[in-house]
């Protein structure tokens, strides 16, 4: 380590209770998306405590703080996420909801960040300014709730990040950065190339109730229609290239009716996740088809509401390099792998923001079970917490140190797929559909599906 970085750990290391604790009560705390207000209340009263004035988004959960070196440079955003998953059946959920994706740890690790940032002398030799935030909703869950919020005009997309990006939090941020935690215990921290992006998908099949034994010729059954829907969804899965890595995982959400009634109703939640904004785009557009096609055998109606939900996340190279090394500084080279053709399924609004800025995500190992299972448990807060902290505070100085040569040098040969924040929303905008698809009519049938 340079002395500089031991500098930075001594700072850490300085708060390391600080860290732990902030660990284990919001491990406590639970609160899924856009409900995340005492994990909001919690953090804000810590980054009071270390002299801070957060600017806050008032009527979601979330904040921001930024530290200014006094020097003109890029500025880095760092992020944690506020929310939990609603896993009722874990042995330590609280409410129905458990922590069991890491993001307490992700926060544990921004007290650390932000304390020791407040040291004298943590900013010098620095220039521009680090963003510190905190982000809501990130799990992509309750899309009937956040469906509602969008409709009452509270939020316009479903995950913080972009929410955040309509609101202008990350408006003059050039690259960003974010820890999460792993359970690869063979490794300090790992990193792949990227992760999938994804369309959010609100089915309703909607037929007629009757007497199920009666007369249930008289009945339009919608349970039957979403079966035969999903059927045809079903068949259209070898038409999907294997390197697009296209998911398509409904949900039955179930009828409201007793036995003896054709079911009126089937509602369906789902995601059409791929690589590349292209490829998911145009498999949602299969989907669609054969999601109708199951309500016109039926003679139901289907109302299709598809939001954008996460853009495909692409980690720079460059910055990934970057970050490799500061992670090896760290804990060597031995306990770091990040493969640059290693890729993810899952998904994260975090590829919102790799679509208008240079960004990585990485991981710490330091949980063990699986990721939003039951068995999920922050074994190791050490490697989970603490040493992500040290490892973001390395790689914000190894690009803001020396007039930012390499923040600069990642900004010049960085390509982002839009030209700017406003760019990319007005694209996903395109994405939105809400409203009943088939029309019938004496003359026949009509299925109004956009550019199906």
């Amino acid at each position: 380590m340079t002395p500089r970085q031991q500098q930075i750990v001594k700072n850490v290391d300085k708060y390391r209770q600080d860290i732990l604790d902030a660990e284990r009560w919001i491990w406590q705390h639970p609160e899924v998306g856009y409900t995340e207000w005492q994990t909001n209340a919690y953090l804000l009263e810590k980054f009071r405590s270390y002299g801070y004035e957060p600017v806050e988004a008032g009527d979601i959960p979330g904040f921001y703080v930024d530290i200014d070196t006094g020097r003109p440079g890029p500025c880095l955003a760092i992020m944690g996420e506020l929310d939990a998953l609603d896993i009722a059946n874990h042995p330590e959920s609280v409410n129905g909801m458990t922590h069991c994706c890491g993001h307490n740890c992700q926060c544990a690790e921004m007290v650390g960040i932000a304390a020791a940032l407040s040291e004298p002398g943590a900013l010098d030799g620095l220039c521009g300014k680090i963003r510190l935030m905190l982000v809501p909703a990130e799990e992509m869950i309750q899309l009937e709730f956040r469906k509602g919020l969008i409709d009452e005009g509270k939020i316009k997309y479903l995950g913080g990040k972009p929410e955040f990006m309509r609101r202008g939090y990350f408006d003059g941020v050039d690259l960003s950065l974010m820890v999460h935690t792993d359970n690869n215990n063979d490794y300090d921290f790992t990193c792949q190339d990227g992760f999938n992006g994804i369309i959010a998908k609100i089915l309703t099949y909607k037929g007629r109730s009757s007497h199920a034994g009666g007369s249930p010729e008289d009945g339009i059954n919608a349970q039957y229609a979403a079966t035969l829907g999903l059927d045809g969804c079903n068949a259209l899965r070898e038409t999907f290239r294997d390197e697009d890595h296209i998911r398509f995982h409904p949900i039955l959400k179930g009828v409201k009716s007793a036995v003896n009634i054709i079911p009126d109703e089937m509602r369906i939640e789902s995601y059409t996740r791929g690589k590349g904004l292209d490829a998911y785009v145009s498999a949602n557009r299969k989907l669609n088809r054969a999601l109708a096609a199951g309500a016109v055998a039926m003679g139901a109606q289907l109302h299709i509401c598809d939001m954008p939900g996460y853009a495909t996340e692409y980690h720079d190279h460059m910055f990934m390099d970057l970050c490799q090394k500061c992670c090896e500084d760290l804990s060597g080279k031995e306990k770091v792998k990040f493969d640059h053709n290693a890729w993810s399924k899952g998904s994260s609004d975090f590829g919102d923001l790799t679509m208008v800025m240079p960004g990585v995500q990485f991981y710490a190992n330091g949980h063990t079970g699986l990721g939003h299972g039951i068995d999920f448990c922050v074994a190791d807060p050490e490697r989970a917490c603490v040493n992500p902290a040290k490892a973001e505070l390395f790689i914000a100085d190894a690009l803001l140190s020396d007039g930012a040569a390499k923040a600069k040098e990642i900004l010049a040969q960085y390509e982002p797929p839009f030209a700017s924040i406003r760019e990319y929303l007005d694209f996903i905008d395109t994405l939105y559909m809400d409203k009943d698809v088939i029309t019938y009519t004496e003359k026949g049938i009509e299925i109004e599906l956009p550019n199906a």
